[in-house]
């Protein structure tokens, strides 16, 4: 006759009763059932890691255990085989692990990442291996400051809003005109008179539910940069006049908030994206303003409402880089769109020891 202790059988509401009385609970699944969800405080040895681990793991054969799988099977051998091995107080949950929160035991799932609606929303985005469902669960989570719902704006917003960018701060204080519409596609006729940041959220959130639009109608200055850049891990610059960029830059470096920049001349644009101390500022690429000639804006030279868009969206992918930490941004690179040439150029730039924004003196 053996003299190896019989393995006792219980069902959900009796194991319950011994996890609570001290019983050790011991999950014998394999690890994908793990992650969907297990007994709090269960240690997890799965099945074919027994005999490696479980003495080690569990020295004291004198220690109450109870062993579970999915429905008593599994963990029926794992009992037999440690009670063998001398352990002396084994009991076997013989019954559906799926059945312990209904009996009141305590259970740990992992959140939701995402739901069924997003996952059929962003369903093209999550077979990219750089995104994905974790990849998704941080744009979610994003939020990114748009400054200027214009030509450079309108498409950014657009397409941050359909990836899923959690929250998206629209800053502007100018009213939809009848001029803006051929490049301000975030706008439409019917928007004529309204302030930009009001059409911008009724069409960013009719796009897309999932994103939370936080209006700034105002205009960005030296005054109110921080605290319009501090509650954002991205901002985008979309601003048509000098005063503002030189304003974000200034308050980006001291907030170290990377700013992805962009500015539209007739056929062409440029982007750059701007970390501070990681590469070089605005100040190091043009330390002072030009004179107000040298710069003129689209009211006074022009520009086809494609160039803005074709810079804006890179723009909106640069952010989605820094948002998600992949791919290679253009820090340090400053990219020439020539619409006309139908030519992308590219010019490394360097940060300026000497720049009085990030420079080694600042």
């Amino acid at each position: 006759m053996s003299d190896t202790p019989k393995v006792r059988q219980v069902d959900v509401r009796e194991a319950v009763r011994l996890a609570r009385e001290g019983y050790k609970v011991v999950d014998v699944r394999e690890p994908w059932e793990w992650k969907a969800g297990h007994v709090a405080g269960a240690l997890h040895i799965p099945m074919g890691d027994v005999p490696a681990r479980f003495e080690t793991e569990l020295p004291d054969r004198s220690t109450p255990l109870l062993l579970h799988c999915r429905s008593g099977a599994r963990s029926g051998r794992v009992a037999e085989y440690v009670a063998q091995r001398g352990y002396r107080n084994v009991v076997n949950l013989a019954g559906l692990i799926e059945e312990w929160p209904a009996a009141g035991g305590p259970w740990e799932a992992p959140a939701q990442l995402l739901s069924e609606e997003q996952r059929r929303r962003y369903d093209r985005q999550l077979l990219i291996p750089e995104i994905g469902t974790q990849g998704q669960r941080r744009l979610l989570e994003g939020r990114v400051l748009i400054l200027g719902a214009g030509g450079l704006g309108a498409p950014v917003a657009l397409y941050l809003a359909g990836a899923g960018v959690g929250t998206l701060g629209v800053a502007d204080d100018d009213t939809v005109d009848e001029s803006n519409l051929h490049r301000q596609v975030l706008h439409s006729t019917a928007d004529i008179g309204r302030a930009k940041t009001a059409s911008a959220r009724e069409r960013l959130t009719g796009l897309n539910p999932d994103v939370r639009v936080v209006e700034h109608g105002e205009r960005l200055t030296t005054a109110n940069a921080e605290d319009l850049l501090s509650a954002y891990q991205v901002v985008v610059d979309g601003s048509d006049n000098l005063e503002t960029r030189y304003a974000v830059n200034d308050a980006a470096v001291r907030l170290r908030k990377p700013v992805v920049h962009a500015s539209a001349y007739r056929w062409e644009a440029q982007v750059t994206t701007l970390v501070p101390f990681e590469g070089p500022c605005y100040r190091c690429l043009f330390p002072a303003p030009p004179p107000a000639e040298m710069a003129p804006d689209c009211q006074v030279a022009g520009v086809p409402g494609v160039v803005p868009g074709l810079a804006g969206m890179v723009q909106a992918t640069e952010a989605l880089k820094l948002l998600l930490g992949v791919g290679e941004t253009l820090v340090g690179r400053l990219l020439t769109i020539d619409a006309l040439r139908g030519e992308f150029r590219e010019t490394r730039v360097a940060r300026d020891p000497a720049c009085p924004a990030c420079g080694s003196a600042s």
